[in-house]
């Protein structure tokens, strides 16, 4: 399978090169900055993985949620590349692919659990993900995702946006690792939101990775799940849950 994936649902922007397993990435914090950044990450990817775009299976991109003018980027971009060759693209959810990348610390204790702070060592790949990113306007995207026996992240609930007080804990026994960028802004109002939850907190996770949407693209191409390029539109989270705001 080979793959090319666009991320840009927040102020990180990254692609990456899906080549039968071994990934080549390009990953920049660069607010404001997709819109050049974008097709110069793909060119060099090309040029590093010696394959032209008429030689690919499809194309991911994250489909968010996150800022509107990221996803409309990642989504024109994709949508390009995919008519000029004729390609399948997989929209994947932003959120999804952060919580793909997640690693758990080693040994996490009861104690650790409490703790904001935490070692740089890491272990095994987190089971269960909370990704609550900041949505702005005072709300938060919030999904909960467990790993599967293929190591594949899915949602164990529907994503939505709320207020960080809103949160709710997810159903399921065992250690969530909490993500994401809505913990720096809201950190009282989730910590309470979650108090009834077993959770370790990695405030340093912040971004998804193109490389995490092109493993998870990979799988749904593989699957038969690409669609068409006019079918490949971002997620606008609030258009979809305008009446469960609470």
């Amino acid at each position: 399978m080979k793959l090319l994936a666009i991320e840009t649902s927040t102020d990180a922007c990254s692609c990456a090169l899906w080549l039968d397993g071994k990934l080549y990435e390009r990953f920049e914090v660069a607010p404001r900055g997709h819109g050049a950044l974008v097709l110069s990450m793909v060119e060099a990817l090309f040029a590093e993985g010696e394959i032209r775009l008429g030689g690919l299976d499809g194309l991911a991109f994250g489909c968010g949620p996150g800022a509107f003018t990221g996803l409309r980027i990642a989504a024109g971009v994709i949508q390009g590349l995919a008519f000029s060759a004729e390609l399948p693209v997989v929209p994947v959810s932003s959120l999804a692919a952060l919580a793909q990348g997640v690693t758990l610390p080693f040994n996490p204790t009861p104690s650790f659990l409490e703790r904001e702070k935490m070692a740089n060592s890491v272990g095994e790949a987190a089971e269960r993900v909370l990704v609550i990113q900041d949505a702005r306007m005072g709300e938060v995207y919030y999904g909960a995702f467990e790993r599967g026996p293929d190591s594949i992240m899915r949602a164990a609930d529907v994503t939505r946006v709320c207020r960080p007080e809103r949160v709710t804990s997810p159903t399921g026994k065992g250690i969530w690792a909490v993500v994401g960028s809505a913990w720096q802004t809201y950190g009282a109002a989730l910590a309470q939101a979650l108090a009834g939850c077993e959770i370790v907190i990695l405030p340093g996770l912040l971004y998804p990775h193109a490389g995490e949407v092109a493993r998870l693209g990979a799988v749904e191409l593989v699957a038969g799940r690409g669609v068409s390029a006019e079918q490949a539109l971002p997620v606008y989270v609030r258009d979809d849950v305008v009446g469960n705001r609470g």
